[in-house]
């Protein structure tokens, strides 16, 4: 009989009341019983007996108790349905994505996409590199499968037996000699160089993973001690009347470099001239290298509002672009007015200071001569918005949260970040100023303010909000100019570091700690190892790579990487991957850098979206409501009102195929194949998830996705 579904109707409900429990897959059932049930269950009024004392009365309890079960099955197959679908969904929306990229044919090596003085030659050299190796696993996995398809399996005494005896009817076959031939040279003339090579890799992995531990310790005890700069004096605690200015108050220069950054020049502009500070005593520099003549409109009307509102504030724009952010800088610095302030904040376009960034910052100045630079911490409004900006900010929470705050404490040294912190104007003229010689002018005079003896304060605790990169293209074009600076940095100071007045010990982190194990071994052994070692010795199994540098070293590492982000537990199995995925970018960046080759003086400007802090928009509007108002809104008709420019075209926005990472993903994927013949499980597991994330990033599907 079908159930009726109108009980909800009746005026009297008879039935036991079931709990169900969903949050243990092991469902469990708890009765609780009524007045109505008494009949059933024969329960007496005096008989004192308990609601189970009869064996029929059980019958018709057990009866409703198997229904309410059967619809809690139905409920978790339907949900396990709903789950099978979602993820049919996923899948059918992955492959109609990388239908579309492959279709669309747009790979790195596009023009566009391009550095103009990059070669194409030196573009595609290490692709061709990548790509031998390519097909020659792919030649090997085809000779080892034949070979397991004839019985040799691979074992040590097989392979000894195939080398030395003769086949059973005393004449090899071709195959046989061939592949017994392949046997003895790979023994005895690749395998050993193989085993070097990878041995030599792995005492570089242990010494880098022995100074990521001593850094994390070093945060532990500073965390521990509550060990972080004190000011010696607040600022305004000598002065009543802030406005006043006076000692207490410094000249300070706020400057602001940009360059075609229409997305984010007002929330800049906005965050900076509402700086909590004496307005007798501040100057804001725009320095705009826009190109664009609407871009460079629009940034000029704005900073004409913000004068009018009151501000001190100037516009700048240079004629003759040289030298990128370095050249923009040094050329501010050369003004006639810089003479009267005393100390520089700089903020990149994207950046919004809070209103009392400078009280927090500036009073460690005070009484300490030696102090050159104060730097502040980074956050981000956008660490959300995809899984690429996720896995940015783990490696970013602890660049800030571990390496830049136990190198401040402990040896009052780190690489500027190039933004969100305040410059000693002394200390910039006596390292020699801005110079255009790199691509990370931010990294160059902290070296040489550092050479200089100045001191620099890292302050964990001020933050300053600014964007990640939501493209992978802009992330990888950002990572490359990140690593191959710091190369061609290396190679220009190393002269000056050794004949410099700092002491032994300095000199030494210098040279072996902050160039050489963290911006060149590291990029190396970690493409070298994980990218090229770990595949070839699948073809060649007389060179070994043991399970805990293929999985439990990497794995702890990655879980103290991502101790400043413990939000981000989730996704440390993704993050591992990615940071090895991401080692052919850096290692492509590094050699450029050290050898100087084309791509090594690239400059590209991070694109930006504009993404503010709703937060930090509500407290600029409550605090100065008609200067936020005027800024909001940009004349369109007076830029409509320019001269006519000639139009430069529009760069459009295009997911793209990136090749050598494509390549690297087939070679991992060979790799695991072949890792299967010889029963390698944990090998096996890490080529072939490695080999995934290759192909996924390989596709441009980790970051923004462009329809």
């Amino acid at each position: 009989m079908a159930p009726s579904f109108d009980w909800w109707g009746k005026d009297a409900h008879r039935g036991t009341s079931v709990i169900v429990k969903m949050e243990n897959p092991n469902w469990s059932i708890s009765e609780i019983s009524s007045p109505d049930d008494d009949e059933e269950y024969g329960v007496g009024g005096g008989g004192g007996q308990g609601e189970f004392s009869g064996g029929g009365a059980r019958k018709g309890g057990r009866g409703k108790n198997a229904k309410q079960i059967t619809w809690v099955l139905l409920l978790k197959a339907h949900r396990a349905a709903g789950c099978l679908t979602s993820l049919a969904s996923a899948a059918v929306g992955l492959a109609s994505a990388v239908r579309r990229r492959v279709a669309s044919g747009r790979t790195d090596s596009d023009a566009a996409s391009s550095p103009p003085e990059e070669s194409p030659v030196l573009r595609t050299r290490f692709y061709s590199c990548i790509k031998v190796f390519l097909w020659l696993s792919l030649l090997l996995l085809g000779f080892e499968v034949a070979a397991y398809a004839k019985g040799w399996h691979l074992g040590a005494a097989e392979l000894q037996r195939l080398v030395l005896l003769p086949s059973s009817f005393g004449i090899r076959g071709l195959f046989e000699s061939l592949y017994s031939d392949w046997v003895r040279i790979r023994a005895e003339y690749i395998a050993p160089p193989l085993q070097f090579l990878a041995d030599a890799c792995v005492i570089l992995f242990l010494i880098q993973s022995a100074d990521r531990l001593i850094l994390c310790l070093g945060c532990f005890w500073i965390r521990y001690k509550n060990i972080k700069p004190v000011p010696k004096q607040a600022i305004g605690s000598e002065s009543k009347d802030p406005e006043s200015g006076g000692e207490d108050f410094p000249m300070v220069l706020v400057q602001i470099p940009m360059c075609n950054e229409k997305e984010v020049y007002q929330q800049s502009i906005a965050a900076v001239c509402n700086l909590d500070w004496p307005r007798s005593n501040i100057l804001v520099q725009v320095l705009d290298d826009s190109d664009d003549a609407t871009t460079q409109a629009l940034i000029k009307e704005e900073v004409e509002k913000w004068q009018q509102n009151g501000a001190h504030i100037l516009y700048r724009h240079r004629v003759i672009r040289q030298g990128y952010k370095a050249g923009n800088l040094k050329s501010a610095m050369n003004c006639s007015y810089v003479k009267d302030y005393e100390f520089v904040a700089i903020f990149d376009a994207d950046f919004q200071p809070a209103p009392d960034f400078l009280k927090r910052t500036i009073p460690h100045f005070k009484n300490n001569e030696e102090l050159g630079l104060v730097q502040a911490r980074w956050s981000f409004v956008n660490k959300d918005e995809n899984l690429l900006t996720r896995l940015q900010n783990i490696n970013l929470c602890f660049h800030f949260e571990v390496e830049q705050q136990v190198n401040g404490v402990f040896l009052n040294f780190f690489g500027f970040n190039g933004t969100a912190g305040v410059w000693r104007i002394k200390a910039l003229e006596d390292a020699g100023g801005w110079l255009e010689r790199t691509t990370v002018e931010d990294m160059d005079i902290a070296v040489r303010a550092h050479l200089q003896g100045w001191k620099f304060i890292y302050l964990n605790d001020v933050e300053c909000q600014c964007e990640l990169p939501e493209s992978y293209e802009a992330y990888r074009k950002q990572q490359h100019r990140w690593h191959s600076g710091p190369m061609q940095l290396f190679r220009l100071c190393l002269p000056d570091i050794i004949r410099s007045k700092i002491g032994f010990w300095k000199k030494s982190n210098l040279i072996f700690l902050f160039f050489l194990l963290r911006k060149l071994i590291l990029p190396f052994y970690s493409f070298t190892l994980f990218c090229i070692i770990l595949p070839m010795t699948m073809f060649v199994p007389e060179a070994e790579l043991p399970a805990w540098i293929v999985c439990y070293i990497p794995a702890t590492m990655s879980f103290l990487n991502i101790l400043p982000a413990p939000r981000s537990f989730p996704f440390i199995v993704p993050y591992l991957l990615f940071e090895n995925t991401m080692s052919v970018t850096k290692f492509n960046a590094m050699i450029s850098g050290l050898f100087q080759l084309g791509s090594a003086y690239e400059w590209v400007v991070t694109k930006k979206s504009g993404r503010s802090s709703e937060g930090d928009l509500y407290s600029l509007v409550e605090k100065e409501p008609q200067q936020q108002r005027g800024a909001s809104a940009p004349d369109l008709e007076a830029v409509a009102e320019l001269e006519p420019q000639p139009k430069k075209k529009s760069k459009k926005k295009h997911n793209r195929i990136y090749r050598k990472e494509l390549a690297l993903a087939f070679l991992l994927l060979t790799a695991s194949a072949r890792s299967l013949l010889s029963a390698q499980g944990i090998h096996f597991y890490f080529l072939l998830f490695q080999g995934i994330s290759f192909l996924l990033v390989g596709l441009d599907l980790i970051g923004e996705q462009i329809e």
